[in-house]
């Protein structure tokens, strides 16, 4: 059974930000629905894993001011919000071991690192 994917340390962030270590991929998700989204963002990661890609980057933009809710609030970012929960599913459990908000370099919080896991022979 898989892990569920953790949090990327600190230090792994830093060498993203700081172009140390390379981002192998990259998808954007711009303008897409979510269930559009959800499939090319599983069709992507399958794909980037099968190519032996460690690190992908997700960008999800940061989303519109939405309608104002009961709370007051203004609902922002759904892809934001929801590529979380979907790199944290069963579906995407095979290939995503980690991720964390990307750094101001590659999108802040309109993007997250996702690592892949190596696929077993």
């Amino acid at each position: 059974m898989q892990q569920r994917p953790t949090e990327l340390d600190r230090r792994t962030i830093a060498r993203l930000t700081r172009g140390r270590i390379r981002v192998d991929a990259r998808i954007d998700l711009h303008g897409l629905t979510q269930s559009a989204a959800h499939r090319r963002l599983l069709g992507f990661l399958e794909n980037a894993q099968a190519d032996g890609a460690r690190v992908a980057l997700v960008i999800t933009g940061k989303g519109r001011p939405g309608e104002p809710t009961a709370y007051g609030m203004h609902e922002r970012g759904v892809l934001r919000r929801s590529v979380p929960e979907w790199l944290r599913s069963s579906a995407f459990q095979p290939i995503v071991s980690g991720f964390s908000e990307a750094g101001r370099r590659h999108g802040g919080a309109g993007a997250f690192y996702v690592r892949i896991r190596r696929l077993r022979d």
